[in-house]
């Protein structure tokens, strides 16, 4: 009888180092396979996300650490205490007024909260503290039932679903800055990969700010239920190069003239654009110049 409960007890011992040991070995794998998802939570390229990656895994140490200590006393305390043949069934001696136990388990879980408190007020401070220099990008994100508009004050560029941003490296950054603007129901952006969840909520303007380190597209949600088609109000947001970025939407201003030029023939405005020349009249042109510029 004795063997058996041994056994049961170090099978569940076995289990539970070997969970453990998956747990380690699927971290050390994840780096390598974080380029997979573009909505990986586990690898951040923006200081924002990077912050509160930092944050969770500190949390995550922290609690797992209580985790093995209570498992481990449990343990202990289901071998050491447990029935024997021998026993007289008479209750154990019981100790009452421990002041070094009760000091113990009053002081030690204080310390963990104020800890785990001040890391997350320090993560949250430094987000917020940022503020726009004279080499940021400033966004207003709009949310809607269910796409996105997004508009850059200062290119007199307006955009839908698709934002773009320059990347930000060391030498040259460049955070964007977005105000998040709500047109009819709670919103939520949130990429990933670039900074944490922050809602869009009618007649209350919010903000945010990312730079990211990494070219590439990186993919996101409206985190908050805003109707019946909110799961297919997606994000993608497009990191490019400084160039790359700078001869995209706005390379030229928005008049008549323009316009007419880019139906007529958009190789002149954009080198290489795939946009085909409609090879329509100068009747037809003028035409059609007029009916889109009445769209505003």
């Amino acid at each position: 009888m004795r063997d058996a409960k041994h056994s049961k007890t170090f099978a569940v011992v076995r289990i539970f180092v070997f969970v453990l040991w998956s747990m380690a070995r699927a971290a050390a794998t994840e780096p390598a396979a974080s380029s997979m998802s573009p909505t990986n939570i586990f690898a951040p390229v923006s200081t924002p996300a990077q912050s509160i990656f930092g944050l969770s895994i500190f949390v995550l140490a922290v609690t797992a650490a209580i985790f093995v200590v209570v498992f481990a006393l449990l343990v202990y305390t289901v071998v050491r205490f447990r029935k024997r043949a021998t026993d007289d069934r008479r209750e154990p001696p019981q100790v009452y007024g421990s002041n070094q136990v009760e000091i113990a388990w009053t002081v030690i879980p204080v310390l963990i909260v104020v800890a785990l408190f001040m890391a997350t007020a320090r993560v949250i401070a430094s987000v917020q503290k940022a503020s726009p220099n004279s080499n940021s990008i400033e966004v207003i994100a709009i949310g809607h039932q269910f796409w996105w508009e997004y508009r850059y004050p200062r290119l007199n560029v307006v955009t839908a679903n698709e934002l773009h941003v320059p990347v930000s490296d060391p030498e040259h950054p460049t955070p964007t800055f977005i105000k998040l603007l709500s047109a009819d129901t709670d919103h939520s952006f949130w990429v990933p990969r670039l900074a944490g969840k922050t809602d869009l909520i009618p007649n209350h303007p919010n903000s945010m700010w990312i730079d990211p380190h990494e070219t590439g597209l990186y993919l996101g949600q409206c985190a908050q239920y805003c109707g019946t088609q909110h799961a297919k109000m997606l994000l993608r947001v497009y990191v490019q190069s400084r160039e790359d970025f700078d001869i995209a939407a706005g390379a030229a201003a928005n008049t008549p003239e323009n316009l007419r030029l880019w139906i007529q023939k958009p190789e002149a405005i954009k080198p290489g654009s795939l946009m085909p020349a409609m090879e329509l009249t100068d009747r037809e042109l003028d035409a059609l110049t007029a009916y889109l510029e009445t769209l505003r």
